[in-house]
């Protein structure tokens, strides 16, 4: 094969960036008996109200939806009205052992803690499975699903709907091609938690609704009341106490703003610098605000130490939750936005185009593009950013979300999932001409997801992919429930300096959930 100066150039940034098959180390399923593209497949789902709607959604316009199964009835009720023709459940594990043979396909959107739980029991019964982000709640589970999935021989994917989009690539090779230098830093932001954290007294046991199944729900975690808070309305998410929202704040069913918003706001960076293949030298929670012993602090900052990797330096990536305002960082000019740009407001108020080339995809209305899971998500688009700085524009700004890369020679930012990615100062990107595209495109996260399923290349955010990222994610799930940083030994999946902190890598199991490990 001739190698090309390009190919020279790119060699030994990209070596092991991306494999001959494509983003995981797969080869094509279509040997393994895999559907034709022509062939619907059939989708089941595990957690069928809330997130698992919106991805049932984004597969049912060309795939057929033949099980639903939710222990929440009044939360789910929406979706099974939507498809009438599918079977409805409570417990997965029946509507598996009922309907294994009709169902290809699952997607598991419960709470994170009974995440791994439903993906090992449809893995192990040959279904390819959609998870939602942060895929698991321990190290230990991550790997877990990781060697399910090479074990069973089916296609996944962590429902990190970002990392399809077109901007994340954008950012990912702009870094390649040296534009910004060595990065160095890393800050990325969220205004998550929307739901309670930092609390320190549960409530009263309430009655448990007839609408739902409180030990199902439970799962494997430890026995306790059902209670409502208080509260005879749902709040503004449709939660009570515990759920059917509120259980990201809580340690045993969750994993706080971190676990909710890094698979997307640090796609990017993971993508871009490769911060799963690097050692993590330490990770440390520098600053918590409303700390409480049964659930995440009210806001914290959390640091992650990355040792090099081939020709890039150690860095240093800072996140940062509970914020009001997007972060001051320092190198950045004063003035520019970060991360999430405006949109120019419409006739009636709301937020219209602005910084990016809308993609369209069935993104619902108030909801931020690169959501839809058909949809490349925003670029950036210099007329539309020119239009949003005259000084009588009318903006709407968003909630701070974001990440920025510092450079040895410049800075770039993207958005929440990936969008409108753009060198700072702006004036950059005047006449800037994107470098050429080295990564495959993906058709949506779904789609993505769909097309591994009928044999195609993996998805870019399968097994093999997302477990690693998470790994290092959640070690700074783990810090924020321990004072000092946390040194960490891959090959032996143990932290070396904190006992306490190792217990939390693996989960318990409480009795009568079964997990069948595939390895110890």
């Amino acid at each position: 094969m001739a190698i090309s100066r390009r190919h020279f150039f790119y060699g030994s940034l990209l070596a092991g960036a991306i494999p001959s098959g494509g983003f995981g180390s797969t080869v094509s399923l279509k040997s393994a008996g895999y559907k034709s593209p022509n062939e619907k497949l059939h989708f089941a789902a595990i957690g069928s109200g809330g997130q698992g709607a919106s991805n049932i959604r984004a597969a049912s316009p060309t795939e057929n939806i033949v099980a639903l199964c939710d222990v929440d009835d009044r939360r789910a009720a929406e979706t099974f009205k939507a498809f009438p023709n599918a079977t409805t459940h409570r417990d997965f594990r029946k509507m598996l052992d009922k309907e294994a043979s009709n169902i290809d396909a699952v997607i598991v959107a419960t709470p994170d803690h009974m995440h791994a739980t439903a993906a090992m029991w449809c893995m192990e019964r040959g279904k390819h499975v959609y998870v939602q982000k942060p895929l698991v709640r321990t190290i230990w589970e991550a790997r877990q699903l990781r060697e399910a999935a090479a074990k069973y021989k089916v296609a996944t994917q962590m429902g990190n709907q970002g990392y399809s989009n077109e901007g994340t690539r954008q950012a990912a090779e702009i870094i390649w091609s040296g534009e910004i230098g060595g990065v160095r830093e890393v800050h990325a932001w969220s205004d998550r938690p929307l739901w309670p954290q930092g609390l320190t007294e549960i409530p009263a046991a309430d009655a448990v609704p007839s609408t739902l199944d409180w030990d199902l729900w439970l799962g494997v975690a430890a026995d306790r009341p059902f209670t409502a808070g208080g509260k005879t309305e749902p709040d503004r998410w449709g939660g009570f106490f515990y759920q059917p929202f509120n259980w990201r704040g809580f340690y045993d069913f969750g994993c706080g703003a971190l676990g909710d918003m890094a698979c997307h706001i640090l796609g990017a960076p993971n993508m871009a610098l490769h911060l799963s293949k690097r050692k993590v030298i330490a990770v440390e929670c520098i600053k918590k605000e409303g700390v409480s012993p049964f659930m995440f602090p009210k806001a914290s900052t959390i640091r992650f130490d990355f040792a090099p990797h081939g020709d890039m330096p150690a860095l240093s990536v800072y996140w940062y939750d509970g914020l009001k305002e997007s972060p001051k960082i320092a190198g950045v000019p004063d003035g520019e936005w970060v991360g999430d740009p405006p949109t120019l407001q419409t006739a009636d108020g709301s937020g219209g185009r602005g910084g990016g080339r809308g993609a369209g995809g069935g993104v619902p209305p108030g909801r931020p593009a690169g959501y839809g899971f058909q949809s490349p998500g925003r670029v950036f688009n210099a007329e539309q950013f020119e239009a949003l700085r005259a000084p009588d524009a009318k903006l709407r700004f968003p909630s701070p979300d974001g990440s920025v890369f510092i450079g040895d020679k410049g800075i770039l930012t993207t958005g929440t999932y990936g969008e409108v990615t753009r060198l700072l100062p702006i004036e950059k990107m005047k006449d800037y001409k994107l470098p050429p595209p080295l990564l495959t495109r993906s058709p949506g996260h779904m789609r993505d997801f769909i097309r591994a399923c009928k044999g195609g290349d993996p998805a870019c955010s399968n097994f093999d992919v997302a477990s690693p990222f998470v790994e290092w994610m959640l070690l700074g799930v783990i810090a924020l429930r321990h004072e000092g940083k946390l040194e960490y030994d891959p090959d032996k999946m143990r932290i070396t300096n904190n006992p306490d902190a190792n217990k939390l890598l693996k989960p318990t199991f409480r009795r009568g959930w079964e997990f069948h490990a595939v390895k110890g």
